[in-house]
């Protein structure tokens, strides 16, 4: 696995694993995080067939802008012909992805591993 050469930030980080992308989030995700997110998270999904997991296991807090982060991502992923993958173990994150109805569109691995072992899998369709 590689470090992005990116400048570094404190709620993001972005390496390849196995053929992914990785975008690991970590800390409160907030309005303010969502911000210094946002432009990581366009970089990758600009590009066409991208394979993206976006990792969750290092979340503390997720609200709102969260999910329309996740909404986002998965958005301009399908509109690349790309594949989106979530990490998600955190219960009260998963709760919240249950009631918003995107656990459905954006079905959770409970690890990384997980995530990167399952062929094919990729996030649902509206």
């Amino acid at each position: 696995m590689r470090q992005d050469p990116a400048r570094p930030a404190r709620h993001v980080r972005v390496h390849q694993d196995r053929g992914h992308t990785v975008l690991e989030l970590r800390g409160d995700i907030d309005i303010a995080a969502a911000a210094e997110i946002s432009p990581y998270l366009d970089r990758v999904t600009a590009r066409p067939d991208v394979r993206l997991v976006i990792d969750l296991g290092g979340v503390d807090f997720f609200d709102c802008s969260g999910l329309r982060l996740l909404y986002r991502a998965r958005s301009r992923v399908l509109d690349q012909d790309g594949e989106l993958r979530l990490v998600c173990a955190h219960p009260l994150t998963l709760r919240v992805l249950r009631i918003t109805g995107l656990a459905r569109l954006l079905p959770p691995y409970p690890t990384l591993d997980a995530a990167l072992e399952r062929p094919g899998a990729t996030s649902g369709t509206l």
